[in-house]
């Protein structure tokens, strides 16, 4: 839990100084580090925490809703973040950050699908859980 408290400190600072992603998070509640932290925990089979104190998968995904975030901007994200795993000092073994670069891929394409113009939570959210080897959890509604 250490290391996935400093992995969005250590994060949001970086992000909060990129031209690219401050704009978007520049209003963010000074809370959202440790938001962050918990959902991570959860979603790597820790404790329902996120679920039960902060809404779970569907009040993460309305919390994107109307940012109309960019591909370019999600790649930023995605590479900051890699970058701050590092520096935090998340396990470096080869089955965990694959299983981390998939979740992170996954959700980052989630957000930006749920960021666009007059996108709504119209379905129910499952809390995603990732494991290793195991498909994405939740799959958005075909269109």
């Amino acid at each position: 839990m250490d290391a996935l408290r400093r992995l969005p400190r250590l994060f949001y600072g970086h992000v909060l100084k990129d031209p690219l992603l401050e704009p978007v998070f520049r209003d963010m509640d000074p809370g959202h580090p440790e938001h962050v932290a918990i959902w991570l925990a959860e979603v790597f089979g820790g404790p329902e925490t996120y679920s039960h104190d902060h809404g779970g998968h569907r009040h993460m995904v309305g919390r994107h809703l109307g940012k109309g975030i960019t591909e370019e901007q999600r790649r930023r994200w995605v590479n900051l973040l890699f970058d701050a795993a590092d520096e935090a000092g998340l396990p470096a073994d080869p089955e965990f950050r694959s299983a981390f670069a998939a979740y992170v891929e996954w959700g980052s394409r989630l957000a930006v699908m749920f960021s666009q113009p007059g996108r709504e939570v119209t379905v129910p959210e499952p809390m995603p859980k990732w494991d290793w080897g195991n498909r994405p959890p939740w799959q958005p509604p075909s269109d």
